[in-house]
């Protein structure tokens, strides 16, 4: 359970905070439409407390985060109180009061993500603030005619748009609801469900403990959305064991890092880019998840395989039959999340629920569960340990994806308001000469140094808001482009000199991060391969409209992919290597002259 403060009465005001907040969120789902200025500035207020004050390790920090978040809560609220007076200001501050209300608001914003992620993101933030301020006197294409300072403020914080615009719209709507969802699972037996399962499933196999590693975690990561988070509750698992079978330190957290880092890939919740990806390209959310699925399938096939070589070369055994859980134990721990799962499902498939409405609905069955055990006791001080880690976990988790977003969204918003992101675009154009190809490498990169300093979904949303124009301009479709940039932003997870989850995973082992990271490239070789292939097999991504020819294209990646984890980690000579990295990249951009052929003959190949 989260560390709570030593005092009873500071422990009881955070779980009511905690319940608060949790309730708020629930209660938008059933309470019908409620005006943008007023949910998302509420729901600024209600994460401050939980960013800035509740994780605060000194006194100091307690202190400011305090008072930051007073004045943060407090200029939110005014907004909020004051939502129909401001709309009819069109964006447009008219006192000096309001005036100093935006600046409060950027920059309690900046602070809290500072305090949250770091410096990277806010830097970005407060470099673009100021480009907005002082851009027109940058000479050239770059520059820009100027603001208003009363438009150029208040389009940004007494408007819906800038830190209230559509970003914010869906983590206050969905992203919130799908963390409290993940944190009422995981604190029951939902987490010790997905070890079972994984354990009878892969567990007796060749080289067991790092496909139960792989199965768990994409599990997992299915709720959970986050790199670290995956690393650091399944790992505590399978690193021990993987270490008692006698793996390699360096292969046992690779296949941690890499195994964690799919989650974020992994549908429904994708690190809350799906919901993000909703809002930016209009698909709707079944459709973004059907896109998905096959790519993230293929990620944990190429990982597999390479599983598959490591325990050749090593000879790794599986996990003993008497260290695996009973069939008894599967079958009761895999109903803590089958039942919820069932539930979120049925919502969103059968009865045509809105994605949150339906995510409302699991969230009531999994805190029913919270009621019974493994052994299917009614036990009350277990039921409110497991409540109040709930909620409080919970808070904690809406309170970091909000910092994100809404940090996010100033960039988002000086982009729209300066035009700087079409001049970006034009300059990814005229870069690569208007040929896709180029685009796409110069998109990936940029992706993968800003995914080195800020955290996945604020990677993506600054990448596609100004290379997603560029690729789609030239022939991708928005689905297309969106899913790339997503994953190229993935990519800081476990490639030097940022990569979280390695560092993560290889200090709980006490293993040198850099022969963590080098293992992990290898492993995770599909991170880097599946955009690309994404785009030369579109098929790949139409599951829901031509299936055959989705599983086909799937198919033909997965046998490319294959081909390349084997030549990269089986074959132990150079020739063998270079011939089957080859041949796996040839297979993986077949799809490239097949979508050339005519239509009838495609389908047949």
């Amino acid at each position: 359970m989260t560390n709570l403060p030593e005092s009873r009465l500071a422990a009881s005001f955070w779980i009511a905070l905690a319940i608060a907040l949790v309730g708020y969120h629930l209660a938008l789902v059933f309470s019908g439409l409620v005006p943008n200025l007023i949910s998302r500035p509420l729901h600024m207020a209600f994460i401050l407390p939980f960013a800035l004050v509740f994780d605060a390790q000194t006194p100091l920090r307690r202190i400011t985060g305090s008072i930051l978040a007073a004045l943060g809560i407090a200029a939110a609220l005014w907004v909020a109180f004051n939502s129909d007076a401001l709309g009819d200001q069109y964006g447009f501050i008219e006192s000096n009061f309001q005036l100093a209300v935006a600046v409060t608001l950027l920059l309690v914003v900046l602070e809290t993500a500072r305090r949250v992620i770091g410096w990277p993101l806010p830097l970005v933030a407060a470099l673009a603030l100021l480009y907005g301020l002082f851009g027109q006197h940058i000479p050239g294409e770059f520059g820009h005619s100027g603001t208003p300072i009363e438009s150029y403020f208040g389009t940004l914080t007494i408007a819906e748009g800038g830190i209230w615009g559509t970003l914010t719209g869906v983590s206050v709507s969905v992203v919130a609801i799908f963390v409290i969802f993940g944190a009422v699972l995981n604190a029951g037996e939902a987490g010790q469900g997905f070890m079972n399962v994984a354990a009878a499933a892969a567990g007796r196999l060749k080289g067991g403990a790092a496909k139960v590693s792989v199965l768990s975690s994409a599990l997992f990561g299915s709720i959970s959305g986050s790199a670290s988070a995956n690393v650091a509750s399944t790992g505590a698992i399978t690193l021990p064991a993987m270490t008692k079978l006698g793996y390699p330190k360096r292969l046992a957290a690779a296949v941690e890092a890499v195994a964690s880092s799919g989650g974020q890939i992994m549908p429904p919740l994708m690190g809350a880019g799906a919901f993000v990806m909703v809002e930016l390209t209009g698909v709707p959310y079944t459709g973004i998840m059907a896109a998905a699925a096959l790519p993230a399938v293929l990620y944990f096939v190429a990982v597999w395989v390479g599983i598959n070589a490591y325990a050749q070369r090593f000879a790794l055994k599986g996990i003993a039959e008497a260290d695996r859980p009973a069939l008894r134990d599967v079958v009761v721990t895999s109903l803590f999340f089958l039942v919820p799962f069932s539930v979120l499902l049925w919502g969103m498939f059968v009865a045509q629920f809105t994605p949150e409405y339906a995510a409302a609905m699991a969230i009531l069955a999994a805190a029913l569960l919270l009621f019974f055990n493994v052994q299917l006791t009614f036990e009350p001080r277990q039921i409110a340990t497991r409540m109040a880690s709930a909620v409080l976990n919970a808070a904690r988790q809406v309170a970091l994806i909000a910092s994100i977003i809404l940090c996010a969204s100033i960039i988002i918003g000086v982009l729209s308001i300066t035009g700087l992101g079409v001049k970006i675009t034009s300059l990814i154009l005229a870069g690569s000469g208007g040929l896709l190809w180029p685009s796409l490498l110069l998109t990936a990169l940029a992706c993968l140094i800003l995914g080195m300093e800020v955290p996945t979904t604020a990677a993506y949303v600054i990448c596609v808001s100004v290379a997603g124009p560029a690729l789609i301009e030239l022939g991708l479709s928005p689905l297309q482009a969106h899913l790339f940039v997503f994953w190229f932003a993935l990519l800081s997870t476990i490639t030097p000199p940022v990569c979280g989850a390695v560092f993560i995973a290889a200090g709980m082992i006490g293993e040198n991060w850099l022969k963590v990271a080098l293992t992990a490239m290898a492993l995770g070789i599909g991170l880097y391969i599946i955009p690309l292939g994404m785009v030369a097999n579109p098929d790949m991504l139409s599951l829901s409209d031509t299936p055959l020819a989705a599983l086909l294209a799937a198919g033909r990646v997965a046998l490319g992919l294959t081909l390349l984890s084997y030549g990269l980690i089986g074959a132990r000579r150079p020739l063998p290597t270079l011939a089957l990295c080859a041949g796996g990249l040839a297979v993986v951009f077949s799809g490239l002259w097949i979508c050339e052929l005519p239509p009838e003959i495609r389908t047949l190949t």
